[in-house]
């Protein structure tokens, strides 16, 4: 791969190739990325949407949305860092084609701020939910109508995929969804593969899927306008990372294993004692004792920690992608740059007591078992009344929730693969609240 396909400016529809020395330094292309998907409606939705604890009551825990403005400034950190390296160790792309350290720093930043755009309420227990509906509820009837590709989109729902989905997908009047520009969207790409063959390899990118099989075209597109390398040839579509995919997810990886170990001291399910523990072997080359012993306060130590514990991994994680560059854009790359953090040891420790004392809290998970009834309850409700009305079965109460949903999602005519997805995609869209009153509603809870 080459830097020069890589940064590409390209959006969905451009006839003509967007040069970096035309633009406009005062609103740049990639930094348009940015502001087209912060005012999206999916990207407003985060604000409610579980990050650790679901339905929390409590404002300094963080929900999605602040989670992902967050991983957004240490992307963009990451980026700028990684930009001024290697316009040193590639000048052509700055003599030549004009590119800036800021560039990476803009494609980063947005690529980081919608990396959980397409997760659906309920956190990561949410994704299985639906998936779950249908390899194991009511939604198994459908699987015989499905091709095997399109089943497994369905029974492995993936937030990833869907946030292409959004990013991308066209509606009447509005082609090519929000028209990112490629380079972004390439970097948003955690996972360039369809969802078979499933984890093919132990390459750090194929772990997960990154598109559904309804838009394996547009993903095709902005793989090969990036030229990134194809790893499977034939029916089964796979592609190498967009370089600055690792560092999204090292500003992604960075944040949840620091911000929500915060989470948990400040919650009181971790002892304050743990954090200088554990977090005093990341910052011991950098702290100043005596300005922490001067913080009276709990929350202010915490975040004088955390700041400096977020600083050292974001020096680390960029020292590992500059010294494995060559590998990276050939392909052969195949963990992620935490992975090969000389701090692996002090991360795993870290996120092994947020396991325990975090995610697997009774909170989370009475709130994650309660989402799974909601989520399977309210497809259910939406599926059986889409496909009853498309073979001219419905009843009045299908009709009635048919109006319950936006236009958008109330087409009957199109197959069920479109009809089971669009619905899942729908379910994904709603925040923790919504999914709640809704269900409150669908149940005959709430007037």
């Amino acid at each position: 791969m080459n830097w020069e396909q890589l940064l590409s400016l390209k959006r969905f529809g451009d006839t003509h190739k967007r040069l970096r020395k035309e633009q406009d330094e005062t609103r740049l292309g990639f930094e348009v990325d940015y502001d087209r998907i912060i005012f999206s409606s999916a990207f407003r939705s985060l604000q409610d949407k579980t990050q650790v604890i679901p339905l929390s009551k409590t404002d300094f825990v963080h929900t999605r949305l602040t989670h992902s403005l967050e991983v957004s400034v240490v992307g963009r950190s990451l980026g700028r860092i990684a930009g001024k390296k290697l316009l040193e160790k590639h000048p052509h792309l700055q003599e030549v084609h004009g590119y800036r350290f800021n560039d990476f720093g803009a494609i980063v930043a947005a690529a980081a701020l919608a990396h959980d755009i397409g997760n659906p309420p309920f956190g990561h227990s949410g994704e299985k939910a639906i998936g779950e509906y249908f390899a194991t509820g009511n939604g198994q009837q459908y699987q015989s109508l499905l091709t095997e590709k399109e089943w497994q989109d369905i029974i492995d729902f993936e937030g990833n995929a869907n946030g292409f989905k959004l990013l991308t997908e066209s509606r009447e009047g509005v082609e090519g969804g929000l028209r990112l520009s490629y380079a972004t969207l390439g970097a948003f790409m955690k996972y360039p593969k369809e969802s078979l063959p499933k984890k093919p390899t132990k390459h750090i990118a194929d772990k997960k899927f990154g598109f559904f099989q309804s838009d394996k075209d547009s993903f095709i597109g902005v793989a090969e306008e990036l030229g990134l390398i194809q790893t499977r040839t034939g029916a089964d579509s796979s592609f190498s990372r967009h370089p600055l995919t690792y560092l999204v997810e090292a500003a992604d990886d960075i944040c949840y294993t620091i911000i929500d170990f915060e989470d948990g001291i400040n919650l009181g399910l971790i002892s304050e004692d743990y954090a200088l523990e554990y977090l005093i072997k990341l910052v011991k080359d950098s702290i100043n004792t005596k300005k922490y012993n001067s913080l009276r306060f709990q929350q202010d130590r915490l975040s004088y920690l955390r700041a400096l514990a977020i600083n050292t991994l974001i020096t680390d994680a960029i020292s590992v992608f500059v010294a494995h560059e060559e590998a990276i854009l050939d392909g052969t790359f195949n963990v992620s740059l935490l992975d090969k953090s000389k701090y692996t040891a002090q991360i795993s420790d870290i996120i092994s007591l947020s396991v325990d004392q975090i995610y697997q809290s009774q909170e989370v998970i009475e709130k994650e078992i309660a989402g799974y009834k909601i989520i399977s309850d309210i497809l259910d409700v939406y599926i059986t009344a889409l496909i009853r009305i498309k073979n001219g079965e419905g009843s009045n109460y299908d009709a009635l929730m048919l109006h319950t949903l936006p236009e958008f999602y109330q087409n009957t005519t199109g197959s069920v693969y479109q009809i089971l997805l669009n619905t899942c995609c729908y379910v994904a869209s709603l925040s923790d609240s919504a999914a709640v009153h809704m269900h409150n509603k669908i149940m005959g809870k709430q007037l």
